[in-house]
């Protein structure tokens, strides 16, 4: 993996970040304990993320350290969205952490953005976002403050961060929920190949009168077909709802009470209703309405744009890979919120790795290993790969070289996978890449050693 949470003037700070990175999608965790892997390292762990050179900001602008060129000549859909993020506190013992879960709970708070390739899926890393602590709660409500004051204008600030960061990308689209639908997103941020798509949160009025959540209705059904939902934790299994979709362009009002008068008057959008027609008993109907600057003339168009929608369950993913199925983010007992703010980025780097590893297992998204790993661990997984390859063809490295479908192929083996069962899990890749994080220091460790050259 590319080896810093962050880039340190300190070369020991910046080594020793990419040791505590490999760790954590290694082993699949946070805890400082295991982590470090004895005393002796749990305490080096609990300083790296104690000292004042290693700060918040520094972590946050290695998210998107290789998404931007594994993103170029490709359709981008920059998919964001929020996560509070809950610690184990006491009335006696808060830590110095704010108010999440709507004040039920102390913890912080994390606004993540990630690109996915728009006709696969596949994650090709995180493009920007922020991690944030609610010190104390603000007494002027929010509809009274100015937009640049209120935590809704990261929503605003991430997607001009995937302008700079997604700038060689051949189109980008934004993606949100509803929190999103912000209407000076819709007023500043498009651009030529730059759109925006959100689920409707707002009923606006619209130009020459009427309402958005009933412009849909005197539009003819444009087709029908089944639309696959994945499960979503806790309350939803995976099903096939059978969709109805209507289509048209709306022009939105600025609101009234949008205290910037500098933004237009108006603004053109395509909206896409997508309504579910005979539910399941017991089952929320599914009902989508999504506003576009994308154009749709036809039909084909609309589906589309249905289905770029649908792969924002990726983020849910990356978020429950850094919880409660994946690095178990919430038990972490650090004792500082500054400590868990640098924890929480680091974090989420580790799960946006991880899931791109297990996204590509059998190799459907053709992703380059450059995706994940540096050229010398590249070097090292084609050395490794040779090694481990058996006498018959099942028990060879089927994919090409350098993709990182044969790296993943490399770390199951190492992790036991004898490749005559089911695809590797979750325990096995965490062994292998421990495995390899092993072999691969090791071996570069015995390449300076002959050359003869000092460590730093």
């Amino acid at each position: 993996m590319r080896s810093s949470l962050g880039t340190f003037k300190d070369v020991r700070l910046d080594r020793r970040g990419g040791v505590i990175l490999e760790s954590m999608v290694a082993r699949k965790t946070v805890c400082l304990r295991q982590l470090g892997g004895d005393r002796a390292g749990e305490l080096d762990a609990g300083r790296f993320f104690r000292n004042p050179k290693v700060t918040t900001a520094a972590i946050l602008a290695s998210w998107s350290q290789l998404t931007g060129a594994a993103c170029a000549g490709r359709h981008v859909l920059a998919i964001q969205d929020t996560t509070d993020v809950k610690f184990p506190t006491t009335a006696q013992r808060r830590r110095g952490l704010g108010q999440v879960k709507k004040g039920r709970s102390y913890g912080v708070v994390v606004h993540a953005m990630l690109a996915a390739d728009a006709t696969s899926g596949a994650c090709l890393g995180l493009v920007g976002g922020d991690v944030w602590n609610r010190e104390a709660p603000i007494a002027t409500p929010s509809h009274e403050r100015p937009l640049e004051e209120r935590e809704s204008m990261r929503w605003l600030d991430t997607a001009a961060r995937a302008k700079e960061v997604l700038r060689d990308a051949a189109m980008v689209t934004v993606i949100d929920d509803r929190e999103g639908d912000i209407y000076a997103k819709w007023a500043r941020l498009p651009g030529e190949n730059f759109h925006l798509l959100t689920r409707a949160s707002s009923d606006r009025s619209l130009a020459g009168g009427g309402r958005l959540f009933d412009a849909a209705a005197g539009w003819a059904v444009a087709g029908r077909r089944a639309v696959e939902l994945p499960a979503r934790q806790p309350d939803r299994a995976r099903r096939t709802a059978k969709v109805e979709i209507r289509f048209g362009e709306v022009v939105i009002r600025r609101p009234k009470n949008e205290a910037d008068r500098t933004l237009p008057e108006m603004v053109t959008l395509r909206l896409v209703e997508a309504r579910e027609v005979d539910p399941p008993d017991g089952v929320e109907p599914l009902h989508w309405r999504l506003l576009t600057t994308h154009a749709i003339a036809d039909v084909a168009m609309a589906w589309r744009v249905v289905d770029w929608y649908r792969w924002r369950w990726i983020i849910e993913q990356l978020f429950r890979l850094m919880k409660t199925q994946g690095l178990r983010l919430e038990d972490s007992q650090m004792t500082t919120a500054e400590g868990l703010l640098k924890l929480a980025a680091a974090a989420t780097k580790a799960a946006c790795v991880d899931l791109q590893l297990v996204q590509e297992r059998d190799g459907k998204h053709e992703s380059p290993a450059s995706t994940v790993f540096t050229a010398p661990e590249i070097e090292t997984l084609r050395a490794l790969s040779a090694v481990l390859e058996g006498a018959t063809q099942r028990q060879r490295n089927p994919h090409p070289a350098e993709s990182l479908a044969a790296a993943c192929w490399v770390i199951a083996r190492l992790g036991g996978w004898t490749c005559y069962y089911k695809p590797p899990g979750p325990i096995t890749m965490r062994l292998g890449m421990e495995r390899f994080n092993a072999h691969h220091r090791g071996s570069r460790l015995q390449m300076l050693l002959n050359r003869d050259v000092r460590l730093p």
